[in-house]
This record gives C-alpha cells, structure tokens and sequence, in this order.
C-alpha cells in the first residue's frame, strides 16, 4: 500500500470548555474546523491557517535515529487543543488531517506531502505542517516550490542543531534534506540556527560553507545577542522572494525537550526559540512553517509535546497577526 491521506479523529481535537457561546473564551478545539483533502475546498481568506500533519519517521529510521516522531502530528493537535484561542475575529483555522508513509515509502510520501500542501496554497490557506522526522521539510519544501514556481528565490530558514547535509548517493533520509536542495535547486539559500559545534562533523561544517549555507552556532545564540540575530534574519529574508520555516525541536535544550529523536544538552531555550518564529512568521515573505522530531515515545510527562504545542501556537498566531493588528487581541 502506497501513501494515504488520513482523516483525523474529532476525539484528538477535545478539551477544555469554559463557555460554548462566547468567543473571547473559546480554546483551540472550539476554533479548528476539519476538512477532507479529498473533497472540494472553498478558497478561504487569507487570515486562514491550515494544519496537515506527516505520519511518517522513515527519514530517521534510514538515519539511523530513535523511532516515534511519526506519533506526533495528533499528540500535538490534542496538545494544541485546550490552548485559548487569541487570533482576532474573523481569523479561521482547519485541519487537512495527515498524509501518512506506507511501506517505507519515504520519496512518494514527501511528493503526496508537497501536492497536499501545494493544494492548500491554492486555497489561500497558510500551512502549518506538523511531523513527522525532519524529512517532512523534504515534502515541505516541494509543495512550496510547485507553489512559487522554478525561477523565484526561496530562502529556507531552519533552527536545528545539526545541517542535515549528509550525502544521499544511497537513499534520502533525515539528515540529507537540505543538501538535496541546495544541490538541485540553485534559486535556493539555506540559513540555519542553533548548530551545535560538536554535533556536527567537520566535513558537514565544510558542505555547509561549499554550498552557502549561512549559520549561527548555538553558543552564539543568547537574549543579549538577539537583536544581532534578529537583524541577521531580516538582511536574509531580504533578499529572497519567498521564505519558509522549519523547527526541528532537537535544537532545543534536552531539559525543556527530552522527548526528541536526538536530544542536545547545550541547546537553545524555548524563549529564544519562541523569538525566532515570531520573528520569521510575522514577515509578509514567509509562507508556511513546519515542526518535526517532537518524539512521544521518548517524552517525560509529554512535556515536549506540550512546549511543541505552544510553538506551533506562536507561528500560528504571528501568520494571522501579519494580516490583522487586532490578532492576539
């Protein structure tokens, strides 16, 4: 069986209710509204965001990583599912449901991932893609180039420990997505944040400067450096057409993210990590975002499905508050 594209469960999207009728009191699960990729969509405004999720860990499986991440895209919907609802009105939400790897088939499940997520850019939608390994990026990427078509410049923002440059003369995985672009797309331009000096090998650091990717080491990466960082983001974003945005949640410190596929002790806080995406999200130039390696098998107290939650709800709430002053309100 090849790739599927999965309804989701109304039971994922419950919790709290504290008033059925009154707005200002609404929570995720009251907001969010399902659809079915497979039937026809409206074209929606653009104050819309649209959650599709990638069950899939194969990526990491060929990289030889900690399996589980492909339990993620509904642990953090049920985790985004009692956060209150702080979008202005008029702003809507709904959820595409997931595209799911069958068979190890990682290369045909990124292109059913990128049709999908090219389909609801055609619906004036902002995709929220929640994974899934850090292949997802992968099928986040290809949906957003059919999207923009060849000859625009994308610049591919990332906040991750590692490059993800490995060589894929064998087979593509979790730590080759990036260099499969960079190589065959030369209208694209790489910006990483939160490298980790020893979690890379030398030869990765070399790729990265023989392919021009730009990167921040993590250890370069603290509150009195950020309005350094943030005018750094903004020369990049500059000279792209369009930009797209990645977390893999291995970048942050394993004491607020234990449940991750490869943890890093010297990673970032979620307070710097929170800075960045409302930062990228909130410029008119970024299109989509995505979150990957959040492990549920791997979690404590799903403190890190919870912290992914809550960062997915800051990216969410900074795309609709680029349309609308009164978002957050």
């Amino acid at each position: 069986m090849g790739t599927l594209r999965n309804h989701v469960e109304a039971e994922v999207w419950t919790g709290r209710t504290d008033h059925t009728e009154r707005r200002s009191s609404f929570r995720y699960h009251q907001i969010v509204e399902p659809m079915e990729l497979n039937t026809p969509w409206e074209t929606f405004s653009t104050n819309t965001c649209a959650i599709i999720g990638f069950e899939c860990e194969e990526g990491v499986r060929r990289n030889q990583g900690r399996l589980g991440a492909a339990n993620a895209p509904n642990a953090l919907r049920q985790a985004l599912a009692s956060i209150p609802w702080r979008a202005a009105k008029g702003h809507r939400l709904v959820d595409a449901g997931n595209v799911t790897c069958s068979n190890n088939k990682l290369e045909k499940a990124q292109e059913a991932l990128g049709n999908a997520i090219s389909y609801l850019y055609s619906k004036s939608t902002t995709p929220i893609i929640l994974g899934g390994g850090h292949e997802t990026l992968y099928g986040h990427y290809l949906g957003v180039r059919k999207h923009i078509g060849q000859d625009a410049s994308l610049g591919i923002i990332n906040i991750d420990a590692h490059f993800d440059l490995r060589p894929y003369d064998n087979q593509p995985s979790s730590g080759t997505m990036f260099r499969q672009i960079l190589e065959q797309d030369h209208n694209s331009r790489y910006f990483v944040l939160g490298i980790q000096r020893f979690g890379n090998t030398q030869e990765l650091f070399d790729t990265a400067d023989e392919l021009g990717a730009c990167y921040i080491l993590e250890e370069e990466m603290h509150h009195g450096q950020m309005q350094d960082i943030i005018s750094s983001l903004h020369d990049f974003i500059a000279q792209q057409d369009y930009v797209m945005l990645t977390l893999c949640t291995d970048v942050i410190n394993a004491a607020f993210a234990p449940g991750v596929s490869a943890s890093s002790p010297f990673g970032l806080t979620p307070m710097v990590v929170r800075d960045l995406i409302r930062t990228v999200a909130t410029h008119k130039k970024t299109l989509s975002f995505d979150i990957c390696e959040v492990n549920p098998t791997l979690d404590e107290n799903g403190r890190t499905i919870k912290l992914g939650a809550y960062l997915t709800n800051e990216a969410i709430i900074a795309f609709m508050g680029r349309n609308n002053d009164d978002a957050g309100t």
